[in-house]
Parts: structure tokens; sequence; C-alpha cells
């Protein structure tokens, strides 16, 4: 058996030393490369499992709950959707949802991660186009599936309250679409954790814009400032998501599909401002 031979060294035009030719293939790196690093980084680690966990844990378990504490007592649902009962877990799961948005980028600048990225992929837009695609796909997988498994049990346990079968509109817009919303409120989580560059901080931001307007507005009673406490109630994070169960805290404001377009519009502008600082930003 012949044994293999080190790679051949040539000197190089006009130059007196020999050049190393590596046996190794240069490939050059396109998309699809970023989107498998991102998808091994998310699924490898803890926080990713933590997270989700406790979003399906949060939006399974408030979801039986409270349709198992309807269905036993003498509510009538005449004229409701059973699919509304998944809103409350779909809310506080939300915030799990933000968590994970941020750390999927604030937390590689906070372990310095972020330099072999970057060393790796050049291409810093490629890098946060590959992380928001990864994201979004996972948040909206895993929040589809919660909520379409909460609303099934709904619907079949809340049939002697009243509650009639939803239409096919109600089920789009109960199960794809308050997971569009969700994820999309994912990603500008994302985006604000690439701008920032803190895990704390970013959090910190989000929780407050998902929760701050509402009560906020809870405690305005100066007549004065019922327009403002008005535009509050109907832009709040909480209310927008309740459109998509046919609920409001108000007659006027977003409505039907409003708020995805709302938060898509939103989500746009922040990974817009995300690319740019990128682009100018030392690592």
């Amino acid at each position: 058996m012949s044994t293999p031979q080190p790679p051949t060294q040539q000197a190089a035009p006009g130059s007196p030393y020999p050049t190393y030719t590596s046996p190794i293939p240069v490939v050059r790196t396109t998309l699809l490369h970023a989107l498998a690093s991102e998808w091994t980084k998310i699924k490898s680690v803890r926080s990713t499992m933590w997270t989700l966990g406790v979003f399906v844990l949060l939006v399974l378990g408030i979801g039986l709950l409270t349709g198992a504490v309807v269905a036993s007592s003498d509510s009538d649902l005449a004229g409701e959707s059973a699919l509304s009962l998944g809103f409350f877990g779909l809310l506080l799961g939300s915030i799990c949802v933000i968590t994970l948005g941020v750390l999927t980028t604030a937390s590689e600048y906070g372990t310095g991660m972020i330099r072999t990225t970057m060393t790796a992929c050049p291409s810093r837009g490629r890098v946060l186009a590959a992380k928001g695609i990864v994201f979004f796909l996972v948040a909206f997988v895993v929040t589809l599936v919660s909520a379409t498994l909460v609303g099934l049990f709904h619907v079949s346990t809340l049939e002697g309250n009243g509650a009639g079968d939803p239409t096919g509109e109600e089920w789009l817009k109960g199960t794809v679409g308050v997971s569009l919303y969700i994820a999309l409120l994912g990603l500008l989580s994302l985006a604000a954790g690439s701008v920032i560059r803190h895990s704390a901080g970013a959090i910190t931001l989000m929780i407050g814009v998902l929760l701050a307007p509402l009560v906020i507005a809870l405690f305005m009673f100066s007549e004065s400032l019922k327009d403002v406490q008005q535009a509050l109630f109907e832009y709040s994070i909480p209310n927008q998501m309740s459109i998509f169960y046919a609920n409001s805290l108000s007659d006027s404001g977003p409505s039907g599909w409003d708020p995805l377009w709302i938060v898509l519009g939103v989500t746009a502008v922040a990974f817009a401002a995300a690319f740019a600082l990128l682009e100018k930003r030392d690592v």
C-alpha cells in the first residue's frame, strides 16, 4: 500500500520561496451555509430549550386550565368563539419568545462569540438575515402547534357551554394569524438585541413595549388625556393580539388583519436600522 504524499510545494514565479497548496477545497459560502450555522447554534444552546419549553408550558398549561374551568362551570359562551380562551397563555408566552429573540443576537456580543461568527462569515448582513430566518421559522412553528392544540381542546370541551364551532377564518386567525404575529414580535426583539447588544437591556425594553402602553393607559383618569388613553388601548400589543380572536378593548382602531401589518412594518424598520448599524460598528 502506498503512503499518501504531502502536498507539493512550488516556488511562485519570481519568488525563491515555495508556496503551500492546501489539500482542503475552498468553497464559496452562501446564505445556506449561514442558515446551517445558525440552526446548529439555536438548537444546541440551552436558552432555546428553556425559553421554548416554558412557552409551551404556559400556552398549553394556561389554555387547558382555563378550558377545564369554563367547561366545569355554568358559563354560557353563546356568541363567543372557544378559541378566544387561548389568548391568555399566548400573551404570557410571548414574553418567552421576546426573550429568545433578544438572546439570539445579544448573547453572542456578551460572550464575545460574535467575533468568531463574523470571522467565519464576514458578510454581516448575511449573518443577521440567517439569524432572523431561522428564529422566525422556529418561533412560528412552535407557536402554531401550541395554539392549534389548545384550540382543538377548547372546541371539543366547550360544546356544552354554548360555544359554536369556529369558522374557517376564525381558525386561520386564531392559529396562523396569531402565530405570525408572535413570531414577528420575536423578530422585532432579535433586531433590538442586535441594535442594543445587551441582553438585559434589550429584554427590558421589549417587555416594556409589550406591557407599558396598556398599563399606562389604565391609570390615565384625566379627561384631557382621553384621546391618548384610547390610542394606547387600541395599539397596545395585548389588544392587537386579542383582535385575532375577534375581541378588542375598543370599537375603533385596528381590526381584522391590521395588527399583523403593523408589527410587520415596525419589524422591517427595526431590521433596517439593525443592518445599517451592523455595517458601521466594530464587532
